[in-house]
């Protein structure tokens, strides 16, 4: 084994210190994030299919849980051939979310749940929107996708509208 050299020590020790200037693929975070938001939209689809009070609110868990599964599957696809490693559960926020629905019930679970799925799916769009500008694999994901959030964005509406 040959001993490092000065400049080979010194440039991993900054890249070590500084993990921003270690260039990362194109679209790392976002599709890092991506996989989180699919993972966590499943189990609140779930969720909502159990716990739900309306028919309205168990159907669009029901394709929460299809829709994000299907774009799950592309997402983890995406990240594996940039380099990164899926994630496997959504992030602790998310989990605390899905746990602090999980202890509502009949009305006040639909009521909560569907303000959730609004501000999650605005602020989701969003995201979307903004990668789906740019040219790289992780933003053709954002951009096949988006669609689908934005009708999740509208049905999540009109369960808010009907539940007030």
């Amino acid at each position: 084994m040959k001993p490092a050299s000065v400049a080979t020590l010194a440039v991993a020790a900054i890249l070590g210190t500084f993990p921003a200037l270690a260039k990362s693929p194109p679209g790392q975070a976002f599709i890092t994030k991506a996989v989180q938001g699919n993972l966590a939209e499943v189990q609140m689809g779930r969720l909502a299919q159990e716990k739900g009070h309306s028919d309205e609110t168990k159907a669009f868990g029901q394709r929460l849980v299809t829709d994000h599964s299907h774009a799950n599957e592309r997402a983890s696809a995406v990240a594996s051939g940039i380099g990164v490693t899926p994630p496997t559960e959504p992030t602790a926020k998310q989990r605390a979310d899905h746990d602090r629905l999980a202890k509502l019930s009949g009305a006040s679970f639909d009521r909560a749940f569907a303000a959730h799925m609004v501000a999650d799916h605005e602020k989701d769009v969003r995201e979307y929107r903004a990668e789906a500008k740019k040219k790289d694999a992780a933003a053709a994901y954002a951009a096949e996708t988006l669609p689908v959030l934005e009708q999740h964005l509208q049905m999540a509406q009109g369960l808010a509208k009907a539940k007030h």
